[in-house]
């Protein structure tokens, strides 16, 4: 009975190192697991952040050249407002010449006056003193355009004036001469009737320069028996 007692105790004392080294092996593999989770995330957090800061200097990057290019921009632009400015001056002056000198309405033609801009609201109108160039241009543009139409119509009107004036029939079509037959009933110098002559006659010296009174379009030139070389010219108002 003994021996027996001494086996059982045996056997417990086997089995409860045994249950102790299974849990000592679990305890282990637990801490184990739980560090290698840390350290994976960890590795995981250190990524990510890599990724971030990769991120945020390729954004910044970016932007520098978003800052760069708006940069160039705004000086192409200033440049262009600054050259349509000096367009718009010259234009303003080539204008107020052609009025005094076609001596129209100066008031008709106020090259000095602003078009209209229409209606705009009341944000605009806090920040109308503070225009941006954007706004500018807009604005130099619907000038530019005012200048134009009144450029176009001014030399409509002065050519206009221009082509009366060189149609007008004056003067006399040789420098140095005299009427030598009038308008109207006279002999006839080949006939020795009377008859009527529809022009006047001017004589001058041979070689003397022969001009046009007025201006027109040459519909004959030639030579003609008995008045030598001959040019017809056709007037406006059928002369």
């Amino acid at each position: 009975m003994a021996a027996n007692g001494d086996n059982e105790s045996t056997a417990t004392s086997l089995l409860a190192k045994g249950v102790l080294a299974v849990t000592l092996v679990a305890a282990v593999a637990v801490g184990a697991y739980q560090l290698g989770s840390r350290q994976a995330a960890t590795g995981r957090q250190e990524q990510l952040a890599a990724e971030l800061k990769k991120q945020l200097a390729e954004e910044k990057a970016r932007l520098r050249a978003l800052r760069s290019r708006m940069e160039a921009e705004l000086d192409a632009l200033a440049l262009r407002l600054g050259s349509l400015r000096a367009h718009m001056l010259r234009l303003d002056a080539l204008g107020e010449r052609l009025v005094k000198k076609g001596k129209l309405d100066a008031e008709e033609f106020d090259f000095s006056r602003e078009p209209p801009l229409g209606g705009v609201d009341g944000n605009a109108v806090e920040n109308a003193a503070t225009l941006d160039i954007s706004e500018e241009l807009k604005q130099l543009d619907r000038s530019l355009k005012d200048r134009e139409h009144k450029l176009e119509l001014l030399e409509e009107l002065l050519m206009q004036r221009e082509l009366s004036e060189q149609v007008r029939i004056s003067g006399r079509p040789v420098k140095q001469g005299w009427i030598s037959s009038g308008y109207g009933r006279r002999t006839d110098p080949f006939t020795g009737k009377k008859r009527f002559h529809r022009g006047i006659d001017f004589a001058g010296k041979a070689g003397s320069e022969v001009l046009a009174v007025a201006a027109g379009v040459v519909i004959e030139s030639k030579w003609e028996k008995g008045y030598g070389n001959v040019v017809e010219i056709r007037h406006a108002d059928a002369y």
